[in-house]
């Protein structure tokens, strides 16, 4: 195992050469923030997203249900959606931004410009390729991804025409995880955790207004989808330009930098995107099951992805920038420290998060799905793979800020394993587990998988001493206990049976749903603060 790698080759800090254009010395700007306040920014900013991602699916179930137009745009966004997460924001992020702290550690401003350049012109023609060659190959990338669908001539159609339109998304996304890698390296947080607000806002107008106007309504989302990812990539510009980083294009494999990223990536493409690998091949083997399937798996896993998508990535995105720096800096201290301090963080929102997804599975499926097309059973089926996902909420959450441990010391062969392993267990339990219980024995999969995963990752970061566990976990799992035991309390003690959940107005279930959210929550954190929980506990640099 590779811990370390040898830091770019080039001129030294003392020792810039003045023919070079003059590049703001951008890591000097300002100190970082701390974690618990950046955490916080993107927090926000991703629940503001998420929120709106709610409406979007709102309004998708509203319009078009859980036919075999929604079961059809659902694979056609997955795909790109799925590669985005896997390289984008998974493989080439964990790879990128280590590459790009070293350089500013270690090197001038004028390098670093190099590397985002090169960087962005290798990184834009390889993306241009496979975006061309997926277009001419929609139908047989449908055939991939959905088999389910070839006996069904009509979803079979749809979701290969609408791939046509969704997947340059991944090019324009891609760049846009390019430029929110940068900004994040520069303790710029708030800009990229914004930036998929635009999405959410692109395909609800879609929805609505442009839908209408088509022959085919259902095509609108897929439209949608790409004038969202030229709206996120365009709105990070300015941003770059400010900080003296707007990239000019210039491919250059050869680059030093960027020869370790692709060192960094061949790997981390199986490592870092584990769940979301298990995700596509439930959509896979859902394609065989009855019509609706793969939307209940969808609207479900958009659910168990707020809590994640909010806290869990949030914590990580901020960790990676900080234990890439505290790695270089040789702050082994300080690096499991971060690292402690982040399971702890994740803790205190996942554990209550996973409870109430499990016990208001079927309320809060109702309150924001049960409208126009959707259907009780819609309700129910949904609610089934959510209380699957629950299951796994928490390893999600683990797994994000445990893999930058491994990440921000260039280690990638370690995830990669552990990786392939939690793949193949969730294959096995996909089979064993998909007979007696459909789509949710998908989801229960899901999560089987990734407790494996989480477990590995954490004795493997043990064994290296990447993380020593910091004192007073004993008090910590008590209070959480006690905090969680309120929290279930209130809920069972204000929960409505199902039938009325569905029989009730959108009003009057969206009231029922704020008043069980509120008096959850201020069960929680109040009896965490009467345990000794303060916020001076989570601060950290």
């Amino acid at each position: 195992m590779s811990e370390q790698s040898p830091g770019p080759q080039g001129p030294t800090p003392e020792s810039p050469r003045p023919s070079e254009p003059s590049v703001p010395a951008v890591s000097a700007i300002k100190p970082a923030p701390g974690l618990l306040r950046s955490s916080g920014v993107v927090g926000v900013m991703t629940m503001t997203s998420r929120v709106l991602g709610l409406v979007r699916d709102m309004v998708i179930a509203r319009y078009f249900g859980a036919g075999a137009g929604a079961d059809a745009f659902f694979v056609a966004f997955k795909i790109p959606n799925f590669l985005r997460r896997l390289f984008a924001e998974g493989a080439f992020s964990q790879a990128f931004v280590p590459v790009l702290s070293s350089y500013r550690e270690n090197q001038p401003a004028t390098e670093v410009k190099r590397l985002v350049d090169a960087v962005a012109g290798s990184l834009g023609l390889v993306l241009l390729g496979v975006t061309l060659v997926a277009m001419l190959g929609a139908p047989v990338l449908t055939a991939v991804f959905a088999p389910g669908f070839l006996g069904d001539d009509i979803k079979f159609t749809l979701a290969s025409d609408m791939l046509r339109i969704t997947f340059p998304y991944l090019l324009l996304i891609s760049l846009t995880a390019f430029a929110g890698g940068i900004l994040n390296s520069y303790d710029r947080f708030a800009v990229p955790a914004f930036t998929p607000v635009l999405l959410n806002l692109a395909m609800i107008a879609a929805a609505v207004w442009l839908a209408p106007l088509m022959n085919e309504p259902i095509m609108a989302l897929a439209w949608g989808v790409l004038i969202a990812g030229a709206l996120q990539l365009f709105f990070q510009l300015p941003f770059l330009m400010r900080l003296g980083l707007m990239p000019r294009p210039r491919v250059d494999y050869r680059h030093e930098g960027v020869s370790r990223i692709l060192k960094l990536m061949v790997p981390a493409l199986f490592g870092v995107s584990v769940s979301q690998i298990n995700l596509l091949l439930d959509t896979v083997l859902a394609s065989f099951l009855q019509t609706g399937s793969v939307s209940w798996l969808y609207y479900s896993d958009r659910l168990a992805e707020l809590p994640l998508g909010v806290f869990g990535i949030a914590i990580a995105t901020v960790i990676l920038p900080s234990l890439s720096r505290k790695h270089t800096a040789d702050s082994a201290d300080q690096f499991s420290a971060t690292l402690d301090w982040a399971v702890r963080a994740v803790l205190i929102i996942g554990v209550p998060s996973a409870l109430a997804l499990g016990l208001l599975a079927e309320p809060l499926i109702a309150t924001l799905f049960h409208y126009g097309e959707v259907t009780d059973r819609d309700v129910a089926m949904s609610a089934q793979s959510l209380r699957a996902y629950s299951a796994g909420l928490l390893a999600f959450m683990v797994i994000k800020v445990l893999a930058p441990g491994f990440f921000a010391r260039q280690d990638i062969r370690t995830p990669v394993k552990i990786g392939i392993i939690a793949m193949v267990a969730n294959m096995v339990f996909n089979l064993i587990l998909i007979f007696p219980l459909a789509h949710a024995g998908l989801a229960l999969a899901t999560s089987l998988s990734a407790w494996l995963n989480a477990f590995l990752l954490w004795r493997g970061l043990k064994a290296i001493g990447a993380w020593r566990s910091q004192p007073g976990w004993g008090k910590f799992g008590l209070q959480l206990a006690l905090a969680n035991g309120a929290l279930v309390a209130v809920i069972l003690w204000l929960n409505a049976p199902v039938n009325q959940w569905l029989a009730a107005g959108g009003f009057q279930r969206s009231q029922d749903m704020a008043i069980l959210v509120i008096a959850g929550t201020l069960a929680y954190f109040v009896t965490l603060a009467l345990a000794g929980v303060r916020i001076k506990h989570f601060r950290h640099r």
